[in-house]
């Protein structure tokens, strides 16, 4: 007999996934497990018998349940589904089904919707941190259209703006866990960070790179992946994340000069698959650190200026905008905060099935 659980799927940035109530879910984390691998459809590359869409993008979970924590509205915990092999993790953040918890959290009954504007205020469970959501409502509901575009999606929808709270170190233990700026680590040059989500960024100059190839000329280069995988499972221990072998953290970021006027211009590993843009929190990390002299891309970027920056980390399909704003003390590296304008939208609710 087949099992069902109710779902919304949505598209939250430029990611897609399946987001659950964590009551209906099964307690046990390896059935749990068991029951996302049926529900996505892995592991197979096609992901053909579940709704799955066969790239790490599009094979993404979130699990939610009202807070119970003092100024905090609902719990979120992320899950990757993989699609080749039939593994689930936790070890990372994702900033881009993050944008569809809010607007999931107000439709499920589990935040009251103001008319106009609502703040959803949510507890990330993967990386122990805050993030604030402002989620436009008129007449009580979610808000879907509207006339802001973000790179890798087509059309426009409504913002949702994210500021993320006490990110720097969430997973590793500091902006920069290494303690230094730049690391020699396998005969090349990198910069260790983290805030919000661990990635080690390299010079695409250093790698023989121009920094603007296609993802499939990425893909298809078989010994800058062999180079980049060595490097990940390396840079792992110096980053407190220890054996990344089974992991999808760290992110791998190559940096070149920005070609559209942004901040920087960057390719990321996923960390197996280039990815289509950037994600929310490598945004972050990467701007913040490409703002510090000394960290790799320092030197390649076009760095604004005040307190509060709007850097635009550039991507295979456009760009991201990453609002950092400086601590007045400027010996203090860690931002103030660091906030993301994303879209999300609803694209089915119902019950979905697995064996």
């Amino acid at each position: 007999m087949q099992k069902a659980i109710p779902c919304l799927l949505m598209r939250g940035g430029t990611s897609k996934g399946a987001y659950f109530l964590a009551e209906d879910m099964p307690a046990d984390t390896a059935e749990r497990d068991r029951a996302l691998l049926g529900i996505m459809g892995s592991p197979d590359k096609r992901q053909i018998d579940g709704v799955g869409g066969a790239h790490p993008l599009t094979s993404k979970v979130a699990i939610i349940k009202k807070s119970e924590r003092p100024g905090v509205d609902v719990d979120y915990l992320f899950l990757q589904v993989f699609v080749d092999e039939a593994k689930v993790s936790s070890s990372q953040n994702c900033g881009n089904i993050l944008a569809g918890v809010g607007p999931f959290a107000i439709e499920k009954g589990l935040v009251k919707a103001n008319d106009g504007e609502t703040i959803v205020t949510v507890y990330m469970e993967n990386t122990d941190s805050i993030a604030k959501q402002r989620i436009l409502t008129p007449g009580g509901k979610v808000e879907y259209a509207g006339n802001a575009a973000i790179d890798g999606v087509p059309g426009t929808h409504a913002p949702i703006m994210i500021e993320f709270l006490d990110v720097a170190g969430s997973s590793c233990g500091a902006l920069f866990p290494s303690g230094n700026f730049v690391d020699e680590v396998n005969g090349l040059k990198v910069t260790l960070v983290d805030n919000g989500m661990p990635v080690v960024m390299i010079d695409a100059r250093d790698l023989g790179l121009r920094g603007d190839e296609s993802i499939e000329a990425l893909e298809g280069n078989a010994d800058l992946k062999k180079t980049i995988e060595a490097l990940r499972l390396a840079c792992g221990p110096l980053m407190n994340l220890g054996d990344v072998k089974d992991k999808t953290v760290p992110k791998m970021t190559i940096v070149s000069p920005p070609k559209q006027g942004g901040l920087i211009n960057t390719r990321s590993f996923i960390p197996h698959r280039v990815h289509d843009a950037v994600g929310v929190l490598a945004a972050a990390s990467v701007a913040t650190a490409a703002n510090i002299p000394g960290a790799v891309g320092h030197d390649l970027a076009n760095i604004p200026s005040g307190k509060r920056r709007m850097c635009e980390v550039e991507h295979p399909t456009g760009s991201m905008g990453v609002e950092v704003e400086l601590d007045d003390d400027s010996k203090v590296l860690v931002p103030k905060s660091t906030s993301i304008m994303r879209t999300a939208r609803l694209l089915m609710a119902g019950t979905v099935y697995y064996l």
